[in-house]
């Protein structure tokens, strides 16, 4: 996918209201999945076990942790936008989080980024609110929709 490029944070108020754009796909793996596990400690058996899941999950696969597909946003972000003159940015964090679907081992996501907001703050930094809708290939609903915020200095 193309990305969106803006110069300076200062120049996201006017993109407001508007899909930003839309990520590559990323292929959800086993791997993925039991480093994750891995990282947060979270080694429940419908996401590691993947002889249990062919006997005892409805699609016989193990599943993606919600938490995995939240944390890729970053990932799909940069795929999306990019703002040219930023010296640092951080994570402001969630105002809404629903995994409103589950992400079969082999799925392929990507999200959907849209501007709710673009405030500005002390430190010539600007606070953006986006809506996220992580698609999974295939499916009727999202796996996730999620509303973040985040915070770029120029």
């Amino acid at each position: 996918m193309a990305k969106r490029e803006v110069e300076t944070p200062q120049d996201m108020p006017k993109l407001v209201g508007q899909e930003i754009g839309v990520s590559d796909w990323v292929e959800i793996t086993q791997e993925r999945i039991n480093l994750f596990a891995d990282a947060t400690g979270d080694h429940q058996w419908i996401h590691v076990d993947v002889e249990k899941a062919k006997k005892e999950m409805p699609d016989g696969k193990t599943i993606a942790h919600g938490y995995l597909t939240l944390s890729l946003i970053p990932l799909f972000s940069h795929d999306i936008l990019k703002i040219r003159k930023v010296s640092r940015g951080i994570n402001y964090g969630c105002n809404k989080v629903r995994f409103t679907s589950t992400v079969p081992v082999g799925s392929r996501l990507r999200a959907r980024q849209k501007l709710l907001a673009a405030d500005p703050m002390p430190g010539n930094g600007m606070r953006m609110t986006y809506e996220w809708t992580i698609e999974r290939e295939g499916a009727d609903k999202p796996a996730c929709i999620a509303e973040t915020m985040g915070i770029a200095y120029a």
